[in-house]
């Protein structure tokens, strides 16, 4: 049998046709099913799949061209090859409207019936391959890839079911790695677009003089090395969902094209003139305080309008507590099993180190860090010892004194900020406790209590 082919169906209500046809086929190595009526043809493809189905036009009971007709409501994509003996132009017209892909009159030479077979199992094969390249461009997201049970994931989650069929824009606000890529991923697997593209771009990682032809195209001899016109990402994503991630660190003059494209989904490609037009959903987000760029015009503000359709804003891990040890057991749990180690759990001193550092690299951090401790691990407990000091990682991440959420409490938010403060402190003390101390105007013992109290563990030499 051919590889990775399904069988071929004969419709032929002569035995020695039948007979004759299988023998030629199987010769040629394809699989066959073979029936004698159309009845009995319709009943085997509700429960086999075949490639092709090649049908005699005169039949006893339902006729070949009353099967294409039937074969039209139920399976439109399956190619059907007429056979008969009685063939004249208006039959040939007949069939083709009917739906058949290909017709031959009798007797033809084997020869023929090959060909038209072949060209048939090349058809199934490109369709195959362009069913797999776009179920490659599906991201593996969903609304159960972004866990936690703490209140802002639930108001994220919330918010896409909210969002995501509406086909708004979205604009993601966040730190790195936080979680805003799987928000993109899960808004397009819930959105009327999830069959279509899903195309992801990372604008900090393309070059600003190329990002513009990555996008929006290029026409030959626009620049050197524009050999030839570029079909662009815009361009394979119509009908689907474009994310841009790391849009703050796209350029004034590439941001004013891709608001013009925000408008009514039109551009035009570099070096041309004819203008294009496609529709794309677009999902935007930057790790970059946005406010801040725009008052240092690095980003225009009405582009930002633009896009703050519907603003997401994923917490920080260090704001959602509750949830380092769902996420840290959810890491264990995948890595154990993809490298067969036997740690299984997390020990008691393990967990309260994870919930004692503030995590600057935040979910993506974690991640880092339990994967090391399965591969450092060799019992079946993760020990507070395979994880890292955090003496370093303690130093990094910026401090921001904002509300932690603006429905949080006052003792909450007065919380965060002395943790905060705290950690600032120490860093800058290169975490001597005592020169910390000094700079907060605390005796030593004092700052230790308040750290303790607010599960702030560091190292002391």
């Amino acid at each position: 049998m051919k590889k990775d082919l399904p069988p071929i169906l004969i419709v032929d209500d002569e035995k020695n046709m039948r007979l004759s046809l299988e023998t030629v086929m199987q010769s040629e190595g394809y699989g066959i099913l073979a029936v004698e009526s159309a009845e009995k043809a319709i009943k085997t493809l509700e429960t086999e799949s075949c490639f092709l189905v090649i049908t005699d036009a005169r039949l006893g009971g339902m006729s070949g061209y009353e099967f294409l007709k039937e074969m039209q409501k139920r399976k439109p994509d399956l190619p059907i090859l007429m056979i008969t003996a009685y063939a004249t132009p208006k039959l040939a017209v007949e069939a083709i409207k009917s739906g058949a892909i290909d017709y031959l009159a009798k007797p033809f030479a084997p020869e023929e019936l090959l060909h038209a077979v072949a060209r048939c199992a090349e058809r199934h094969a490109l369709i195959q391959e362009n069913l797999a390249l776009k179920n490659a461009k599906q991201p593996a997201f969903g609304l159960d890839s972004i866990l936690g049970e703490s209140t802002r994931i639930e108001a994220v989650r919330d918010l896409i079911k909210t969002v995501a069929p509406t086909g708004a824009t979205v604009l993601i606000l966040g730190e790195s790695g936080t979680g805003k890529e799987l928000i993109a991923g899960a808004i397009h697997c819930l959105s009327t677009r999830c069959e279509e593209s899903y195309t992801r771009i990372n604008c900090a990682a393309i070059p600003d003089q190329l990002l513009e032809s990555e996008l929006f195209g290029h026409e030959k001899g626009a620049f050197t090395g524009a050999v030839r016109n570029k079909v662009v990402r815009m361009e394979e994503a119509d009908g689907g969902t474009v994310f841009l991630d790391e849009i703050g660190d796209m350029s004034r003059p590439l941001q004013a094209k891709l608001l013009r494209f925000l408008e009514d989904g039109s551009f035009t490609r570099v070096g041309g003139n004819q203008e294009l037009k496609v529709d794309v959903r677009l999902i935007a987000a930057t790790n970059r305080d946005i406010v801040s760029a725009i008052r240092a015009n690095h980003f225009r503000e009405d582009l930002f309008h633009r896009l703050n359709v519907v603003q997401f804003t994923p917490p920080a891990l260090r704001e959602r507590d509750s949830d380092i040890s769902i996420l840290a057991k959810h890491f264990l749990k995948y890595f154990a099993l993809s490298m067969n180690k036997d740690a299984r759990k997390l020990s008691s001193d393990a967990e309260k180190l994870l919930q004692s550092h503030h995590w600057p690299g935040n979910v993506r951090e974690l991640r880092n860090v339990i994967e090391r401790a399965v591969i450092l691990e060799s019992t079946e407990e993760i020990q507070a010892s395979s994880l890292p000091d955090f003496k370093l990682e303690s130093r990094l991440g910026t401090v921001d004194y904002t509300p932690i959420a603006s429905h949080a409490s006052l003792d909450e938010q007065m919380s965060q900020y002395e943790r905060d403060l705290i950690l600032k402190t120490l860093s800058e003390a290169d975490f001597n406790l005592k020169a910390a101390a000094e700079a907060l105007h605390m005796e030593p013992h004092s700052l230790h209590y308040r750290m303790h109290q607010l599960k702030i563990e560091v190292d002391q030499e």
